[in-house]
C-alpha cells in the first residue's frame, strides 16, 4: 500500500513538472527576429570589409536565410515544418541560418512529441542573444522532462540559468522546474533550496496558481521534518 501511495506521488510530482512546462517557443520566436536582422547587418557591413565574404560568403549565407526564411513564411504543420528546418539546419549548420533552422526544428518537434529528436537539434543551436539561447536550453531541459531522464534536465537547466545570468523572466520559471524535479526525486532539501532562491532573488515572481512562495517554503520543511 505504502508502495502504490509512493508511486502516486511521485506522479503527481511529475505531472506538476510538466504542468510548469512553459512555451519557450514564443520568446524564442520574439528574438528570432531580433537575431535575423542583426546577423543580415553584421553580413552587410562586413561584404565591404572582406573580399572573402564578398566573393563566396555572402551568397552562400543568402542562400541560407533564403532556404530558412522561406520555411518560415509558408502556413506549415509541425510536421512538415521540422522536416524542412531539418533539412536546412542539417545543410547550413555553421551558419546563423542553420542554427536558427536547428532551433526552429527543435521547436516543430517538441510540439509533435519527439522529444529526443528535439533535443538533439536544440543542441545544434548557439547564438550570442543570451536570452535566446536560454530559452533554447530551457526547451532541451524540457525535452529530457518527457523522456524522464530528470538528471539530463537539471544539466541543461543550470546551463539556461547561468546563461540568463539573473533573467527575472527566465531565472525563476526554470528555478521552479528544477524544484519540482527535486520533489520528484524526494530531495526535498534541494527544492527547498530553488524555493528560497525565487523568494530571495525574485520578490515580484508570480507562480500564477493562488499560492505564495513562503507555501512552497513551508511544505519542503515539513517535508524534511518527516
Amino acid at each position: 500500500m505504502a508502495s502504490h501511495k509512493n508511486k502516486h506521488q511521485d506522479e503527481t510530482a511529475i505531472d506538476r513538472v510538466n504542468t510548469h512546462l512553459t512555451d519557450a517557443g514564443s520568446k524564442i520566436a520574439e528574438n528570432k527576429k531580433i537575431i535575423y536582422i542583426s546577423a543580415g547587418v553584421i553580413l552587410v557591413v562586413a561584404a565591404f570589409v572582406l573580399s572573402y565574404l564578398f566573393i563566396y560568403k555572402n551568397p552562400h549565407v543568402e542562400k541560407a536565410f533564403e532556404a530558412y526564411n522561406g520555411i518560415e513564411t509558408q502556413a506549415l504543420t509541425d510536421s512538415l515544418a521540422s522536416e524542412q528546418y531539418m533539412e536546412v539546419a542539417n545543410r547550413y549548420g555553421s551558419d546563423t541560418a542553420g542554427k536558427l533552422a536547428a532551433l526552429s526544428a527543435g521547436e516543430a518537434l517538441y510540439n509533435q512529441g519527439r522529444y529526443e529528436e528535439a533535443a538533439d537539434y536544440l543542441k545544434k543551436f548557439s547564438s550570442s542573444d543570451n536570452i535566446l539561447e536560454s530559452n533554447a536550453l530551457v526547451l532541451t531541459g524540457d525535452c529530457y522532462v518527457n523522456l524522464q531522464n530528470y538528471d539530463e534536465a537539471l544539466k541543461f537547466y543550470q546551463k539556461a540559468i547561468r546563461k540568463a545570468d539573473n533573467n527575472p523572466q527566465i531565472v525563476p520559471r526554470v528555478l521552479l522546474k528544477e524544484a519540482n524535479i527535486y520533489d520528484a526525486q524526494g530531495n526535498f532539501g534541494k527544492a527547498l533550496e530553488c524555493y528560497q532562491q525565487i523568494k530571495n532573488n525574485f520578490p515580484t515572481f508570480q507562480l500564477g496558481n493562488g499560492m505564495e512562495m513562503d507555501a512552497y517554503i513551508a511544505r519542503e520543511l515539513a517535508r524534511m521534518a518527516e
